[in-house]
Parts: structure tokens; C-alpha cells; sequence
């Protein structure tokens, strides 16, 4: 019957209900206090009075508050959350109208809100799907072109990060270290050498013919830098000679354009969210203890400009140097026969810590994860001192502390799907994860949390849920 009502009544009646429950307390606690008067001294009695009334407003007070937060409050965060995920993570998700039951027509309104919007949404997405399917196609015939072209090439932007490599080149990069868009071309190659070949082709606008060196003094490439037109930066091309790749392989184009246009140096703190670099990181482990379990298993990929960088990723099974209980190995599969032959912490961590240079590192949960990698840390003189967002405190930024917050949860929240046999591997987890944080940035942005530091401001006022958690 109250669930009827019109909004407006409901909120008066609530209001008349808080006014006689506080005469009926007042009224109560003064008959006892003059009943105890009576009995004795009439100043006991209106003392008596008045504690008696005071305990039983403030307890009249928890109780409006709490019937108050989980029928008025919580609905409201959720009604929100809902929306703004239909609205900047592209989900189509229902308002709970059950929950929602005593804020009158506003859940119902909502929802058709949600339904118009996921509509719109649709037949953009449709549109979207068209233009890509021709962009795709193009691209499919560059791709074709450019095999036939017997080198590697890589276009760099004119802060010398790599916005553009093919597969041949992917082959080039990857024998130093793994490939990575937006990464500098200094992190593969020697940079006093691309430095001395970019000042003679900015003097001569020709092509320059030169040796480099990979980093570490690992590798020797004979290499050319070319300009592209009018455009800034350069394209360096090296002999497919180096790329040691089958003429059969696959050599798709890993390129964003975007990243053309280079910002002046920001601080981190004032960088947008849209302009960072991550790392989404997962990991499984003999057990749960950071300070006595290892690492069997870890797996990471790469988010550039919103968006998932295809075959930018890790996923390495480490040799924990000990026995994986059968616990743990029941959880994430990983045997003792798969790890057997399989490197050490400190390769594999030195290259995750390459694979992260100069991104935000992204975890669910990330002080358990991070945990083992810093142990280990301290004895390789590894530096873990990245950036560090966490998904768990995204979460709670944006549908409120009281809602769960684990993976799966998310997942179900944000639409996103994990293959269950890939929950709970590392690579698995750390697609999923990444795949919720690229849904997550447009949110933040829409509740007007655009920099990295506004994020991290926001996030540190749900710490403790971290703190519960480990």
C-alpha cells in the first residue's frame, strides 16, 4: 500500500512519522521522569527525563538513518551507477526498480531513460560497426601491400615514441623486448645513434642510412630513417634481414594515430586519464602469502589511449623454485610440470619492469600482487616505484563502498565476459581486468574525474576496502 503512494506523500508522512515518534519519546521519557519525581526528588526525575529523551531521539536517529540509507540513499547510488554505465561504458543494464520500490516514478523513469539511451547507443554502434568494417577492409589491403615491402618499418612521433610498427618490425623489437605502442624508440635502440641520424635528416630532409645498436649493446641493425612529407616525426626502416620471421607469418599493422599529436611534458598528477599508458597486470601464486609464496604465473597487457593494444601482452609461467600446493594449483591449473622448465622471478620480473617502463600499472587488488613483485624487488634492484591504480577502489569510486567488488562482479556489472577456462589465469584475469578499466575511464570522466591525480585523490578515500581486503 505505501509503496503506491506518490513520491511527495510518502517523503510527508515520513516526515510526520519522525515529529510523533519524537513527541511520543519526549512525552514517555517525561511521564517515567515524573513518575520517578513522585517517588523521590524532583530533580532526579527531570534529569531522568531528559537522558531517557536523549537516548531515544539518537536512537530514533540510527534508525530513520539506516531505513533511510537502504531505501533512499543506496537506490539512488545504484539508479546512478546504472545510468552512467549505460551512458560511458556502452552496457545495456536494467535499473532495479524492486530496490528502488519507495522513490516513486524515478526508478521507472530511469529505466526508460536507460532504454531510450541503450537504443541510441545501438544505432550509433551499428553505424560505428560499418565504418570499421571499411576501415578494416582498408587496412586488410595496406597490410597486404605492405608485406610484399622486404622491410621493417616503425613510425616514430617527434618525441620519439613509436606510434606505427608491422609485423616485420614486431619481429625486429621483439628480439630486444616486447613491442610496445607509445613506448620510446630509445627503450630498443641506442639513443645517441638515432639521435645523431634524426639531426642529420632534420638538417637535410633526405634519408639517412646509418648503424644502430640495440639497447645493452645487445644486436646490430643496418637501419635508414625517412622523413613522412610534411608530417612530424619519422619513419625508421631496417633491412628484414634482422626480423628472422616466416614469409607465411602473419604481419598485421599495430598503429595509433593519435599518438601523432604529442602533448607537452605534464606533470603526472595534471595528465588526462585519456593520454596515459597502462599495464593491467595479474598474477598467480603457490599461495597467499607475499612474504613466504612465489609467483607461478604472470600475465599482462597493454591499454593505450583508452583502448586494448592487440598482441601488446605477457604471459609467462615462472619457476617458483618451490612445490605449487595442490590448493593453489586446483584454482589456477598451473602444475609443477608446467613451471619445471619455465624461467625464474628474476628474468621474468626484470621484464615485466621493461614490458611497464613508463606506464600507470593497473591491478584488481594491487598491493597482493605488487607485494611479491617488491620482495623480490629489493634483491634484484628492480625499482617498483610506477604509478599505481587500482580497480577495486575504481569500483568503489563509482558504484559506492557498500557494493562487492570483486573481478567477477565487475564483469557482470560492466558486461564484460571471461572465458571460464581463462578465469583465474593470469593472462585471463589480466584481459578481463583491462577490458573494465577501459569501460571504467569514460565513467570517471563523466563524474569529473579527467586527471590522474583527481583519480587518485578520489581513490585514497576507499583505502580500507584494501586494507579488508589483504
Amino acid at each position: 500500500m505505501f509503496t503506491q503512494l506518490s513520491l511527495r506523500v510518502r517523503v510527508f508522512l515520513f516526515f510526520v512519522f519522525i515529529a510523533v515518534a519524537g513527541v511520543a519519546l519526549i512525552g514517555l521519557a517525561l511521564a517515567l521522569g515524573y513518575r520517578r519525581a513522585l517517588e523521590g526528588d524532583m530533580m532526579s526525575g527531570f534529569v531522568f527525563s531528559g537522558i531517557l529523551a536523549g537516548f531515544g531521539l539518537i536512537g530514533l536517529s540510527v534508525g530513520i538513518w539506516l531505513l533511510f540509507d537502504e531505501n533512499v540513499a543506496k537506490p539512488i547510488e545504484r539508479i546512478a551507477a546504472t545510468m552512467r554505465t549505460n551512458a560511458h561504458a556502452g552496457v545495456d543494464s536494467s535499473v532495479d526498480t524492486h530496490q528502488a520500490r519507495y522513490l516513486g516514478d524515478l526508478a521507472p523513469a530511469a529505466q526508460a531513460v536507460s532504454t531510450q539511451l541503450s537504443q541510441t547507443t545501438l544505432d550509433r554502434a551499428e553505424a560505428v560497426a560499418q565504418e570499421t568494417a571499411r576501415l578494416a577492409a582498408e587496412k586488410e589491403r595496406l597490410t597486404s601491400l605492405l608485406t610484399d615491402i622486404p622491410v621493417a618499418m616503425v613510425l616514430v612521433n617527434p618525441a620519439h615514441q613509436i606510434v606505427l610498427y608491422d609485423g616485420q618490425a614486431a619481429s625486429v623489437l621483439g628480439q630486444i623486448h616486447t613491442p610496445r605502442l607509445n613506448a620510446s624508440i630509445f627503450d630498443y635502440f641506442r639513443k645517441d645513434e638515432i639521435l645523431a641520424a634524426y639531426t642529420q635528416l632534420a638538417k637535410t630532409g633526405k634519408e639517412v642510412a646509418f648503424e644502430v645498436h640495440g639497447v645493452e649493446g645487445r644486436l646490430t641493425f643496418d637501419a635508414r630513417l625517412k622523413p613522412v612529407g610534411h608530417a612530424p616525426g619519422y619513419m625508421l626502416l631496417i633491412d628484414e634481414a634482422h626480423a628472422e620471421i616466416s614469409p607465411d607469418a602473419a604481419r598485421p599493422l599495430i598503429y595509433d594515430f593519435d599518438l601523432m599529436e604529442h602533448d607537452s611534458e605534464r606533470a603526472l598528477e595534471d595528465t588526462p586519464l585519456t593520454t596515459l599508458n597502462f599495464v593491467v597486470f595479474d598474477t598467480e601464486t603457490t599461495g597467499l602469502l607475499p612474504h613466504k609464496d612465489e609467483i607461478v604465473q604472470i600475465g599482462a597487457v597493454r591499454v593505450v589511449n583508452g583502448r586494448i593494444v592487440p598482441g601488446e601482452e605477457i604471459n609467462q609461467l615462472v619457476n617458483p623454485g618451490m612445490k605449487i600446493p595442490a590448493a593453489s594449483t586446483k584454482v589456477h591449473h598451473v602444475t609443477n610440470e608446467m613451471v619445471a622448465d619455465a624461467p625464474g622471478i628474476d628474468t621474468v620480473s626484470r621484464d615485466f619492469h621493461k614490458f611497464a617502463n613508463g606506464s600507470v600499472i593497473v591491478a584488481h587488488n594491487a598491493p597482493f600482487d605488487m607485494a611479491f613483485l617488491k620482495r623480490h624487488g629489493k634483491r634484484l634492484g628492480v625499482a617498483w616505484d610506477h604509478p599505481i591504480i587500482d580497480t577495486v577502489l575504481l569500483s568503489a569510486v563509482l558504484f559506492g563502498a557498500s557494493e562487492t567488488h570483486t573481478l567477477d562482479a565487475l564483469c557482470d556489472r560492466l558486461g564484460v565476459t571471461i572465458p571460464p577456462h581463462l578465469r583465474h589465469t593470469a593472462l585471463g584475469d589480466a584481459q578481463a581486468t583491462a577490458e573494465v578499466l577501459c569501460k571504467l575511464l569514460p565513467m570517471l570522466q563523466s563524474r569529473g574525474y579527467a586527471t590522474f591525480g583527481e583519480v587518485i585523490r578520489e581513490t585514497r578515500k576507499h583505502g580500507r576496502l584494501l586494507e579488508d581486503l589483504n
